[in-house]
């Protein structure tokens, strides 16, 4: 299995540990300190060592924060984790405030005490966030301090060591462009931009540009670790050698000069000496870069990841990976879901439907010539009100049977060589309520509404969310996530700059792969959520139009519950595109699935009527 559902963190713990990072706040002369869900590398996905803020709280989400004060102590989560929060936290301890509406640099202008001092890790907070933070703080007289030893780590004695996976090779068969190629084009675009070099601190842009993988963080294929890009000479690799065999040590010698990541600041400094330019990425470079320029009498300028906005752009080779990768998942689904619809109401569990589906998907990949590599994520296993969380992650303790009349949530991916998925799906155990099935319409609506549309240049992600929640709006009804995210090709599943949300202000590209995901919650009672993965399409266009128009491509091959869909809410040209995507879900996945997968696959893409 490539996810546990061992309980990770106990409440009761917070208490103590609270206590000794307040007896080191007093030690350093602090009234505070921010702890993130981050690392050096600002990423979703963390190495056990780095998982200092599920260590202090409980809490095991992908974003958040904690304000430790003297006398008060804030778990700040967005809307996704309300609820998990609540169950992982000690309500003694920590007090709950919205990431969003509410987070820290807002708390601390409007609660912290006047002229007090609150600590951070350089390492661990963007140069955005810092600024940010400070801008805030002045506002009440408040010190936002860098402090150069974490204080969590002070306090924790069995933290667990740095990952030391090994890396490989991404071959151009996948990856459909030389490493040479992409470095080349980053430093034209450094030098464009004015500056002498550039620190990429985000492992999936090193991976991209290298064209290598790694293991060293769940479920996500990164190599943890820095690199120099030269506006005009040699790149450096910062990434421990014991991370490579002999193969891909070569390989990287001949594309940069390879040093130990202690080394980084140091280098930085050297880079940055004689007043020279170095561009950081406000949004994703640590404070603690800004500061090592600044100290070296450098000048830093702020620069774009210049390998995050061509990385989300797919090549056709990546595009074509896509592709098969959502076909061969789409079988995997199919043999799943059949499994799943044999097996008798109240005899399933969520554990054992995670174990069912990643089966599946590691027997198909084995059938299919393309070994399943890792999930994507932690599979979200929802029965009943578990679906309700929306970022619910199964363990022995709150596994939950699939019982009869019950919603079931199910959000998953997989990695494989030549693609990355993530697909959800919810399906009825037994028979589902008039509720559940107008909630459940008017989510596959939004879903529908956004495979369709047409948009022109220049359309951002947040002028097109509006279309997902429609359908749900026009019944008083919404879901506190965004509507889509990026995918990378072997690489995150969640990939930015583009994204389908409020916030999402990157313009879509063609080649740019995003999920659309609208859902509805009913706390305590189920959740909803449909998902498949869309590729923007290159603008075209339209017979009578005067503008070209970008669409949507659909990868994700899996039919949706025709048990749960009210037919009386669809239009005509909802039904349509329903019929015509189940017809092609059958015409690409049926021939690879045996017969009582195909049999099942038959009745469940027939055409509603």
């Amino acid at each position: 299995m490539f996810q546990s559902f061992d309980v990770r963190a106990d409440p009761k713990q917070g208490i103590s540990r609270v206590g000794q990072l307040r007896e080191m706040l007093t030690k350093a002369g602090l009234d505070g300190y921010l702890v993130p869900r981050a690392d050096e590398h600002q990423g979703e996905y963390v190495a056990a060592s780095s998982e200092r803020l599920s260590w202090l709280t409980g809490f095991t989400g992908s974003a958040g924060a904690a304000l430790i004060m003297k006398e008060r102590a804030i778990l700040f989560v967005d809307g996704r984790y309300t609820l998990q929060a609540a169950e992982q936290t000690d309500p003694s301890t920590f007090t709950v405030e919205s990431l969003i509406d509410n987070p820290p640099k807002e708390w601390i202008a409007e609660n912290a005490p006047q002229g007090c001092r609150i600590g951070f890790d350089p390492w661990l907070h963007t140069i955005a966030e810092v600024r940010a933070l400070r801008e805030k703080a002045e506002t009440r007289g408040v010190e936002i301090v860098p402090v150069d030893d974490n204080l969590v780590d002070g306090v924790w004695n069995d933290r667990p060591s740095a990952p030391l996976t090994q890396a490989r090779i991404q071959s151009k068969d996948y990856a459909g462009e030389l490493a040479t190629a992409k470095l080349e084009r980053m430093a034209r675009a450094i030098g464009q931009a004015g500056a002498d070099c550039t620190v990429l601190t985000d492992p999936s842009s090193i991976a991209w540009a290298f064209n290598i993988r790694g293991q060293d963080v769940p479920h996500t294929p990164l190599a943890l670790g820095f690199a120099l890009i030269p506006a005009d000479g040699r790149p450096a690799l910062f990434l421990d050698k014991r991370k490579l065999d002999r193969e891909t040590e070569a390989y990287l010698t001949q594309l940069a000069d390879l040093k130990a990541p202690s080394t980084l600041e140091d280098e930085v400094a050297r880079c940055a000496q004689g007043g020279r330019t170095i561009g950081l990425d406000p949004a994703l470079a640590a404070e603690r870069l800004r500061l090592t320029v600044q100290d070296a009498s450098g000048s830093v300028t702020e620069l774009d990841d210049p390998a995050r906005l061509p990385r989300a752009v797919k090549n056709a080779t990546e595009l074509e990976g896509a592709r098969a990768a959502h076909r061969r998942d789409g079988v995997a689904m199919a043999r799943f879901l059949s499994w799943l619809d044999r097996q008798e109401p109240g005899t399933v569990d969520e554990i054992g439907a995670v174990r069912a589906l990643e089966a599946s998907r590691t027997e198909t990949g084995q059938n299919l010539q393309m070994p399943l590599r890792d999930i994507s994520f932690d599979t979200i296993s929802g029965a009943g009100p578990n679906g309700a969380i929306i970022h619910y992650r199964v363990n022995t303790k709150t596994n939950r049977t699939l019982a009869t009349d019950e919603l079931y949530l199910v959000d998953s991916g997989a990695q494989y060589d030549d693609g990355t998925t993530d697909i959800t799906r919810t399906v009825i155990i037994g028979r589902p309520s008039d509720d559940m099935r107008d909630r459940y319409t008017r989510v596959l609506k939004g879903l529908i509404a956004l495979s369709t549309v047409r948009f022109p240049k220049g359309t951002r992600g947040m002028d097109l969310d509006p279309f997902a929640r429609h359908a749900l709006w026009q019944a008083g009804l919404d879901y506190a996530h965004g509507t889509g995210h990026g995918v990378g090709s072997y690489l995150a599943v969640h990939e930015g700059p583009q994204r389908i949300a409020k916030t999402g202000t990157q313009a879509l590209e063609a080649g740019m792969i995003l999920s659309t995901e609208p859902g509805y919650y009913k706390a305590g009672s189920y959740g909803i959520r449909l998902e498949n993965l869309i590729v923007v399409e290159p603008a075209t266009a339209l017979e009578g139009g005067e503008i070209e128009m970008h669409s949507f491509e659909t990868l994700t091959l899996c039919p949706f519950d025709r048990r749960l869909i009210d037919v009386t809410l669809l239009a005509s040209q909802e039904r349509a595109w329903l019929d015509a995507y189940h017809a092609r879900v059958r015409e690409e996945i049926a021939p690879l699935l045996d017969g009582e997968t195909q049999d099942w696959l038959d009745k469940a893409t027939l055409p509603l009527g």
